[in-house]
């Protein structure tokens, strides 16, 4: 038997993009489906659990209004919740974790119950319906429309058909483009294809897309024993080195990804190396009155378990549950090593006191309940956006290409991890840049959107493009182009297309708290 349900707009993935357009979509007062393969909605921010990585301004500005509200009640959760020291009250932008990589580093579960209570109110309503639990398996088309979408309970075997004026993808692969027979791209396109100076040069490689990380959590209890079961793949791991690693990959060696030079990291802070527990801390447990938390709390999502050896994009199912059994098995292997060989400063080795944190990430195994996934399938968009519009070596002026149809801004590095093409990082500035709303909109299907990862960017600027508060500027905008668009009875590209259009829908957007232009205009 398969239920029907239908909406004004369908989103398929309940990703950090998911969640915004989801948001968007249901506040402009629209019937909203949102679905999610796992338990947790909210993707990157949750059941990936990768805290967020922001430009140096999202203190002040560079977000949009619904993006900093998230942060700010992830604040309160923990002010509300729990015995924060006075000292800690008192800072101006409190940091659960005090990561060196993020001015607002916290629990996956933290985020996830914020993330539930902002939704609350059209859930509650009936507007908004949040099927977890739910996996695409079919599309059904007409034309160039999406008329229907199947998707599977993944315990119960249960069915459900989708129908909806608009459909979203906001799955973190782009689940729903090749079941709907959308125009899209993979991997890294060549120099030809794109004139980019860090393209690949020779031919494009669709397989070529950069590496997976199956993300975990620990904390440390000095004198005790948490020693696990050795991994099956731990003897592969363990002598594993690439050609381009200064050596094996479970050791404290790594490269600076800007320069390539080899580095070497420190477990914890001995004040002369960088601190991978520093690095992604999510609870600092100094910031909160004593006996709150035994140990720091940190998530481990290092260089040491990104995963490189193969797509789980675009090959067979074997082959994909392949790679991912590999992923899990690395991430399982670092912290094995780390609890019995890692070298220690004493000279000694191992951390047998290092604990895995399964509670932190809703698992029991202590792995994240999904992936970490740099790297989607990517629309052929009416808008491309190149490494030429942000890179400040092609950009003389010093600004980053101002599009017309901006959704939104954003400013990251091109942070490309290594591939699975086994190429080393490609780490380059950019330039604070726009969100084009032709990225979002496929070249051909007129009643889908994309909503996170997989807008039209290429291989290079999907490494400045795929961090935290660009995927919610992205999900939000088009959550909220949706909804203009079964408002006004427009398409898509009818609202670009047309400059009175777009400037309504700009406005909107504005008054929703979407910034579509930087405060300044040069260099900084």
């Amino acid at each position: 038997m398969v239920q029907h349900l239908h909406a004004d707009i369908v989103i398929i993935g309940g990703s950090t993009g998911g969640v915004a357009a989801a948001l968007a979509g249901a506040k402009a007062g629209k019937r909203v489906i949102m679905t999610e393969e796992s338990d947790w909605i909210g993707g990157q921010l949750t059941s990936q659990a990768v805290p967020p990585d922001e430009h140096p301004w999202i203190e002040k500005f560079g977000c949009t209004a619904s993006y900093r509200q998230f942060r700010n009640r992830v604040r309160q959760y923990y002010m509300n919740n729990f015995p924060v020291t006075p000292e800690a009250r008192m800072q101006l932008a409190f940091n659960p974790g005090t990561a060196s990589v993020s001015k607002i580093s916290h629990e996956p579960r933290a985020a996830l119950a914020v993330l539930r209570d902002m939704l609350a109110p059209y859930v509650h309503s009936g507007r908004l319906t949040v099927l977890e639990h739910y996996k695409l398996e079919q599309a059904e088309t007409d034309g160039d429309e999406i008329v229907s979408a199947r998707l599977r309970h993944v315990l119960t075997g249960d069915k459900v058909e989708l129908t909806g004026s608009y459909f979203l993808d906001a799955t973190d692969e782009g689940d729903l483009l090749p079941l709907a027979g959308v125009e899209y791209v993979t991997g890294a396109e060549s120099v030809e294809d794109t004139g980019e100076p860090n393209a690949l040069p020779g031919k494009a490689d669709p397989m070529d897309m950069q590496a997976i990380t199956w993300c975990f959590t620990m904390d440390h209890i000095e004198g005790e024993d948490f020693t696990i079961r050795k991994p099956d793949q731990y003897d592969f791991w363990r002598s594993y080195r690439a050609e381009f690693w200064p050596d094996k990959q479970l050791s404290w060696a790594g490269l600076v990804p800007y320069n390539l030079k080899p580095t070497t990291y420190s477990l914890f802070p001995d004040g002369k190396h960088f601190s991978l527990w520093q690095y992604r801390r999510l609870i600092d447990r100094g910031l909160f009155a004593p006996g709150t938390f035994e140990s720091d709390i940190t998530v481990v999502n290092w260089p040491q378990n990104d995963y490189w050896l193969g797509s789980i994009i675009d090959v067979s199912a074997e082959e994909r549950e392949k790679h991912l059994n590999n992923a899990r098995e690395l991430s399982l292997s670092l912290f094995y090593w780390m609890q019995t060989e890692a070298p220690r400063p004493d000279g000694g080795a191992g951390y047998p006191g290092l604990r895995l944190r399964g509670d932190v990430v809703g698992t029991l195994d202590g792995l994240a309940k999904m992936p970490y996934i740099r790297e989607s399938r990517r629309i052929k968009a009416e808008v491309t956006v190149l490494e030429q519009h942000l890179s400040p070596d092609c950009r003389k002026e010093g600004r980053s290409e101002r599009y017309p149809d901006s959704v939104g801004i954003g400013s990251y590095r091109i942070d490309l991890h290594p591939s699975t093409s086994l190429r080393t990082y490609v780490d380059v500035a950019a330039l604070p840049f726009h969100i084009p709303l032709g990225a979002l909109i496929p070249v051909r299907m007129d009643n889908l959107l994309a909503a996170c990862k997989n807008i039209g960017t290429t291989h290079i600027t999907n490494g400045c493009y795929r961090l935290h508060p660009v995927e919610w500027n992205i999900g939000e905008s088009a959550g909220y182009l949706a909804a203009y668009c079964v408002e006004n009875g427009l398409k898509p590209r009818d609202v670009r297309g047309n400059a009175e259009q777009l400037e309504q829908f700009q406005k909107l957007l504005s008054a929703e708290g979407i910034e579509l232009d930087w405060p300044f205009t040069h260099s900084v």
